[in-house]
């Protein structure tokens, strides 16, 4: 059941979306950085009907994610979709592309393998680039002015950066709606740093990557029966054995909690970002339709006081 507070705008659009999406990153990818995995058509296919049928109808990708390929299997499940979706892709700032027309070129691009004449939410990815940032920023509202694009956002934007980015597109008439950042329990910046706050006073949405900290807050990694670490994640510093047990008081609220509430550690670990602030969306990964019916499971339903206080103290403490 998806209620109607499980439906937020992005910043001040008009885009109105589950506030759980699906990050499209593993779709077609054959990286290293999947883990050995790579995720085709069926997969894609399944996890897209199953999150639809979910009430998810948020979905983010970019032109890097499988070197297109993602945008490619996204915009074909798209299509046949029988209800309307909202998808967010991203232009890369790639030392190659100097100057300004490089990101309608590249808009074009996507737009062609998603199949699309406009894409809902476009987005730097990120903010170092070798085109001037108030260029970047009159590409992005000529994307918007031209029908290629309803609402542009940003990636990995310190607080500084989106603030300037939001007054430079401001000065060309278009209002800034969004900025992806890494967020979840095990990684906490955006509260620290400045980026929640700018995105409470300029009314943009963060969109929380990486919201399960790469399968950590799933649960899965510890206690009894635990999955065993495998392929890069054993070479990175918390899912080694010293990582794991400095988080294992925050995993064991979170297990107590979806016990009590008989969800899924990563479904609580995911309302919390929700419940922390009605800027936030999330945008978990799912690779299948398991997965994204149990991201799904996020919604529907609101942490009390209590248990939000909880896991923020487990969490504060590591």
């Amino acid at each position: 059941m998806v209620l109607q507070t499980d439906i937020r705008h992005i910043g001040g659009s008009t885009l109105e979306v589950s506030a759980v999406g699906v990050g499209t990153w593993q779709w077609g990818d054959t990286s290293i950085w999947q883990y050995g995995q790579s995720y085709g058509t069926q997969d894609v296919d399944d996890a897209f009907k199953a999150s639809l049928e979910a009430g998810i109808n948020f979905f983010d990708t970019a032109e890097v994610y499988g070197r297109g390929l993602s945008e490619t299997l996204l915009g074909k499940a798209a299509r046949k979709a029988n209800s309307p979706v909202v998808i967010a892709t991203k232009y890369a700032p790639l030392p190659m592309r100097l100057k300004p027309a490089e990101v309608e070129k590249a808009l074009e691009a996507s737009l062609n393998r998603l199949g699309l004449s406009s894409v809902d939410l476009y987005q730097v990815h990120w903010p170092y680039s070798l085109i001037q940032q108030e260029d970047l920023m009159v590409a992005l509202s000529g994307a918007v002015k031209l029908g290629k694009a309803k609402a542009v956002g940003v990636s990995n934007y310190n607080a500084a950066q989106l603030e300037r980015a939001a007054n430079l597109l401001e000065k060309y008439g278009v209002k800034l709606a969004s900025n992806q950042v890494q967020y979840s329990l095990l990684h906490r910046k955006p509260e620290k740093n400045g980026v929640l706050e700018a995105c409470r006073r300029l009314n943009v949405s963060l969109i929380a990557y990486s919201p399960l900290a790469q399968g950590l807050l799933t649960g899965k990694y510890s206690g009894q029966g635990a999955t065993e670490v495998s392929g890069l994640r054993r070479f990175m510093p918390n899912f080694r054995t010293k990582g794991l047990a400095k988080i294992e008081p925050l995993i064991k609220e979170l297990k107590s909690i979806a016990a009590e509430r008989e969800k899924t550690p990563a479904q609580v670990a995911l309302n919390w970002l929700l419940s922390r602030d009605k800027l936030v969306l999330v945008i978990p990964g799912a690779k299948n339709a398991k997965q994204a019916t149990q991201n799904a499971g996020a919604l529907g339903w609101q942490l009390t006081e209590r248990e939000f206080a909880r896991l923020d103290k487990a969490s504060a403490a590591i």
